[in-house]
């Protein structure tokens, strides 16, 4: 049966490399990236206090000490961590051929959320408010959580030969796992406050270390995305005319689930459950541009970065001194996108 997704997906793999389509790909690439710059300096500026000038903290040592310390960590941290997401949603949608797929599908969030619940009950304290050893081993805990959880639905799926039966078997895995962490934060009730926390999503607590590993892991991910567009241009079109194009799809499809797992693990043991970003992302991609998944992929991972900076952005200005969970914010923004996506849908249809 075809889908739209299907007619789309062939449309832009089978884009024509014309001058005008790759100066437009050029033009959003350039566009995202001064965003993005722009994004890092303003977050630069967002504290307890709300805006600040940086040409008067500029003056101050303290002032500035607290920027180079927690400001641009965090804000780098963020955008690390948007395009993270943004990445493997992009990937997850040419995966599994469905526009709906983002990067938790294979269990990775609700396997995260028991790792961080059964080390909570192991060092029983706050993540938040304890030594930094303990902070490190919930870090290590939600992303080998999340890990479990991915080769879990590997092995249920037997292998990643039928995407369906993987798809289902991430569904499968995602609730029995979130059922498994909810009894154990009702076991124990200490540890409530610190798993809606991460629960919330919080780029508040990346710090040098946190930021430079998820920018490596970015690159490392983008770089073996790109390597293995083709392949996601290929099962755009069908696994039997990715079979006859030579494509050894089994490989190939146990490679792209580990730049799922490990780019969707790296982003959630940072920050948190931080939701909508690798949905959206792909999505305002695609709607403003019609191009192969390389391209898909560069822009995707850019315009996840740009989202969960300005979510950061917003979450610190909001209420300052206080701060919203910047998971509530990209899921009110993510939602209100995805009802604007849904009545422009039945506008068309009406038509």
């Amino acid at each position: 049966m075809v889908t739209g997704y299907d007619i789309q997906a062939t449309h832009e793999s089978h884009a024509s490399p014309v001058p005008r389509q790759r100066g437009k790909l050029l033009f959003m690439l350039m566009a995202l990236l001064l965003l993005s710059a722009a994004l890092i300096v303003l977050g630069l500026g967002v504290g307890s206090n709300g805006w600040e000038s940086l040409l008067s903290m500029w003056q101050q040592s303290l002032s500035m000490q607290i920027v180079w310390d927690i400001r641009l960590p965090r804000t780098l941290g963020a955008w690390a961590a948007g395009a993270l997401l943004g990445l493997s949603g992009a990937v997850a949608q040419g995966l599994f051929r469905n526009p709906l797929a983002d990067p938790y599908l294979l269990g990775s969030a609700s396997g995260a959320s028991l790792g961080v619940a059964t080390a909570l009950v192991a060092f029983g304290g706050s993540p938040f408010a304890t030594a930094w050893v303990v902070r490190m081993g919930l870090t290590g805990a939600a992303f080998c959580g999340a890990v479990l959880a991915v080769f879990l639905t590997l092995l249920l799926a037997r292998g990643v030969q039928h995407t369906l039966r993987l798809l289902l078997a991430g569904v499968i895995v995602g609730v029995v796992l979130g059922a498994l962490g909810s009894l154990v934060t009702m076991m124990r009730p200490d540890i409530v406050q610190a798993m809606q926390a991460f629960m919330l999503g919080s780029t508040g607590y990346v710090g040098w270390s946190s930021c430079g590993l998820m920018l490596l892991v970015c690159l490392i991910c983008l770089v073996i995305s790109l390597a293995l567009s083709q392949v996601l241009d290929g099962l755009s079109l069908g696994e039997a005319t990715a079979t006859s194009l030579g494509l050894p799809l089994p490989q190939m499809r146990m490679a792209l689930v580990f730049i799922i797992a490990l780019s969707a693990g790296t982003a959630v043991a940072q920050t948190g459950l931080i939701v909508f970003v690798g949905l959206a992302a792909p999505h305002l991609v695609r709607s403003m541009l019609k191009t192969t998944h390389a391209g898909l992929i560069a822009l995707s991972s850019l315009a996840g970065g740009v989202l969960l900076s300005a979510a950061d952005i917003l979450s610190r200005w909001m209420i300052a001194p206080q701060e919203l969970p910047v998971g509530v914010v990209t899921a009110i923004l993510g939602g209100a996108y995805l009802l604007r996506l849904m009545h422009k849908q039945r506008r068309m249809e009406g038509h």
